[in-house]
């Protein structure tokens, strides 16, 4: 796993990029447009991963509703598995919903990117856009949700999955346990995560949960 470095000067200069040539359609990266950064972004990876003592693999993080997630990522994904084939790689992917749409392309890009994440990941989690907005709604009541309220909710879910790669444990102690426990054929590799309890901040502090109605909301959300 990648964890020398922050890798903010990789992400400004791939949004400086981002916001001159890509725009918001995937054909754009996954032609000759994305060339040049997908490029420069491996190079980035290559020297994080010599500085690794033990590489297991990578998680990939993306929203597949913009060109860039969808495009670059798709790139990426491809050229990962070129370059560093027997590494696992699992994918955090964000899908789009048409009741939370920000471009009509959105549904293109997603198709798109779903074949290179069916192809070049080990296990993708998806992330539905419009329960995320609604679960900040109902469950933390926040009327507007804001991206910083949309992404805190979908790293403390991140967060939870993979406490065991970062501490000590007994189950998925590394990346390729996520693939052995939880995929059972090599193509049905898509999974969902569910995650309770979700409370506000003035709530935690006079709600009191039992085990069974933390479950219940689990599964029935």
């Amino acid at each position: 796993m990648l964890e020398v470095g922050t890798g903010n000067d990789l992400v400004r200069e791939c949004a400086a990029q981002d916001a001159d040539l890509f725009g918001s359609i995937a054909a754009k990266i996954i032609g000759a447009v994305g060339k040049e950064i997908v490029d420069l972004c491996l190079d980035r990876i290559r020297k994080l991963a010599d500085n690794c003592t033990g590489l297991q693999g990578f998680l990939v993080f993306n929203a597949v509703g913009g060109g860039t997630g969808s495009g670059l990522g798709s790139l990426l994904l491809e050229r990962l598995s070129v370059d560093y084939g027997k590494k696992s790689k699992l994918g955090f992917t964000v899908y789009p919903s048409p009741q939370v749409s920000t471009s009509v392309v959105e549904p293109y890009n997603s198709v798109l990117s779903t074949h290179s994440l069916l192809e070049h990941t080990d296990v993708a989690v998806l992330l539905d856009n419009e329960a995320i907005y609604d679960i900040c709604r109902r469950s933390l009541d926040i009327e507007r949700p804001t991206y910083t309220n949309l992404n805190r909710l979908v790293s403390q879910v991140i967060s939870s999955l993979t406490p065991s790669l970062r501490f000590d444990g007994a189950l998925n102690v590394d990346v390729t346990e996520f693939q052995t426990n939880l995929v059972p054929y090599p193509r049905i590799h898509f999974m969902l995560s569910s995650y309770a309890p979700v409370i506000s901040a003035e709530k935690a502090y006079h709600e009191q949960l039992s085990v069974a109605e933390i479950t219940n909301s689990a599964f029935e959300p």
